[in-house]
C-alpha cells in the first residue's frame, strides 16, 4: 500500500487531474517544483507539462483553460496563490489524432 501523500506537488497533480473526467486521458510529461519563501509564506513554484489525448482533447483542453484563472484547488494544507497557463499546442498522438501539451505554471503556499 502507497503511503498518503501530503506534499504540495501530490495534492495539486491531484487537483489538475480532477479537473478532467475519468474517461479523459491525461498524462503528466514533465514535473519540476522547488521550494519558495517570502517574507510571509513559504510554499513551491511548479512546473508541470500534462498531455491530453483523445479525440475530445482540443475542446477539454480549451475547457481547461478557459477556467484555469477562476478554479478552487482543495489542497490539504497548501492554497494555490497562483496558476497560469504557459503554453498551449497540438501534438501528434497515436492514430494521428490530435492530443493537446499544456504548460502549466503554479505557485502553491502552506495554509496556515
Amino acid at each position: 500500500m502507497t503511503p498518503y501523500q501530503n506534499d504540495a506537488t501530490t495534492a495539486l497533480l491531484r487537483g489538475l487531474r480532477a479537473c478532467f473526467g475519468e474517461d479523459e486521458a491525461l498524462n503528466f510529461e514533465e514535473i519540476r517544483s522547488r521550494t519558495w519563501a517570502s517574507a510571509t509564506f513559504t510554499g513551491a513554484r511548479h512546473e508541470i507539462t500534462m498531455r491530453l489525448a483523445g479525440s475530445d482533447a482540443p475542446a477539454s483542453a480549451a475547457r481547461f483553460v478557459a477556467t484555469l484563472g477562476e478554479r478552487e484547488f482543495d489542497l490539504r494544507g497548501h492554497v494555490v496563490a497562483d496558476i497560469a497557463l504557459i503554453s498551449s499546442e497540438p501534438a501528434p498522438g497515436a492514430d494521428g489524432r490530435a492530443d493537446m501539451r499544456l504548460r502549466i505554471e503554479a505557485l502553491t503556499v502552506e495554509d496556515c
